[in-house]
């Protein structure tokens, strides 16, 4: 009977299916990911996963006839030495540890064009990568710690002296206005002191106009007594 054995048979006769399939599972290992239809992805997934227990079954054993005869087995089913030579030798260190489950699909979206088929990306599982470890930041700050303990020698010193009397242009022009908001207040005072020089003359010049007219008053109060006397008599 023969039950449970239509699978993947993917619309073609057997002696075209076996060299499709080897065919994509020698361009797997090549490039290790392929793009091609759903079905035909399904079908390579059993396929290439049985050559990778073949390779996994040669590197666990000390047998070298073991070892020949495991990979004359993958040649007989994949038809590509080189193929077989990178799988057997390369990529079978990255499924020592793992039990089952050599590849995984994607499905894609976009179906492709003319015939609307639906289409997959296969491609090898890899483990994942170690994260590096982080640098300490301590060496850098040893060197820097040494500098600064070594004392500077005294010619330097001086220098550094010599370079701190002088002054920046920046220093020049703050210090000149300095010296003019000095100026501003002794200009101000100067000012004030003729202002009030200026007052003082002034009021002398009115005080003797105002006692010429008052010696003036008085004549003429006398004069007018003196004609009233006069008339009297």
């Amino acid at each position: 009977m023969r039950h449970r054995k239509h699978n993947h048979l993917l619309g073609v006769k057997t002696a075209h299916r076996t060299s499709l399939l080897a065919n994509l599972s020698c361009s797997l290992i090549e490039n290790g990911r392929i793009k091609t239809t759903q079905a035909k992805a399904r079908a390579l997934r059993p396929t290439i996963e049985k050559a990778i227990t073949l390779a996994k079954k040669a590197n666990a054993t000390d047998d070298a006839a073991k070892k020949v005869h495991y990979r004359r087995l993958a040649i007989s089913r994949l038809r590509s030495k080189k193929a077989v030579k990178k799988l057997f030798d390369e990529l079978v260190e990255q499924f020592v540890k793992r039990n089952g489950g050599y590849t995984r699909i994607y499905k894609l979206a976009m179906p492709r064009l003319g015939d609307a088929a639906d289409m997959a990306i296969i491609e090898f599982v890899e483990d994942a990568p170690k994260k590096k470890a982080k640098k300490k930041k301590a060496s850098s700050k040893e060197p820097v710690k040494e500098a600064k303990k070594t004392p500077e020698p005294e010619p330097e010193e001086a220098e550094s002296d010599s370079e701190a009397t002088e002054e920046t242009p920046e220093e020049i022009v703050v210090d000149a206005a300095n010296e003019e908001t000095e100026a501003e207040p002794e200009v101000a005072e100067s000012e004030a002191e003729e202002d009030s020089a200026e007052d003082g003359a002034e009021t002398d010049t009115e005080e003797p106009a105002e006692s010429g007219s008052e010696e003036e008053e008085t004549a003429e109060d006398s004069d007018s007594k003196d004609e009233e006397q006069k008339s009297k008599d």
